[in-house]
């Protein structure tokens, strides 16, 4: 593990940790608001989005949503064997079951497989994210094997006290398209070969 992707990752995590509650709640229904009037949002049919724990942008509120705009969600179930995310639809809360660390998950008995191919919009999760779009997970890197072979939309929803000036890039790391804070909604844009060995790519 990256020792400076750690560090990033363990501050960003204790100043959420301190936040006062309701200024929390106050800030992750701001950045929902946002998401709502997002041309992404809008015309997406089929969204991929986890379970929030913790003093992650609470997503709950954003599944009833797209139920109630009639659009499909998936959720994913982590396979630690390989490190990968399967997503299954589902339609109802009840569809759930505390799985992998905790993490609410869909349960399969229940609940049917969703082709990556058929998501058009993913909501990626996230500790500490740059502004071309990099981010920094919990380590796992199950998102990054995801989106590498992922073809649709991408938007991360965070505060803006998760947002760093640069976040250390692997070759790995799979770059969002849109970031969200409560104060901001931002394009993002790819670093190109010499600005990541960080070099000016001025003439």
């Amino acid at each position: 593990m990256n020792l400076k992707k750690k560090q990033m990752r363990n501050q960003i995590l204790h100043e959420l940790s301190i936040m006062d509650e309701q200024l929390f709640q106050k800030k992750c229904m701001m950045i929902r608001d946002r998401l709502f009037k997002e041309k992404a949002w809008i015309e997406s049919r089929y969204i991929a989005l986890t379970l929030s724990v913790g003093r992650e942008v609470e997503t709950a509120a954003i599944i009833s949503r797209a139920w109630a705009e009639d659009k499909a969600v998936a959720v994913p179930k982590c396979n630690p064997a390989d490190k990968t995310l399967t997503f299954y639809r589902i339609k109802s809360f009840r569809e759930l079951e505390f799985g992998f660390y905790g993490l609410l998950e869909p349960k399969p008995s229940e609940t049917s497989v969703v082709p990556d191919l058929a998501l058009d919009l993913a909501i990626v999760p996230g500790v500490v994210f740059d502004r071309n779009g990099y981010r920094i997970g919990y380590g796992g890197g199950y998102y990054d094997r995801f989106l590498a072979h992922y073809h649709g939309k991408t938007v991360s929803l965070l505060l803006e006290a998760q947002l760093a000036e640069s976040v250390p890039v692997e070759s790995h790391d799979r770059r969002i398209e849109l970031l969200i804070t409560e104060q901001r909604t931002s394009k993002t844009k790819a670093l190109s070969p010499l600005n990541e060995n960080g070099e000016d790519e001025s003439d």
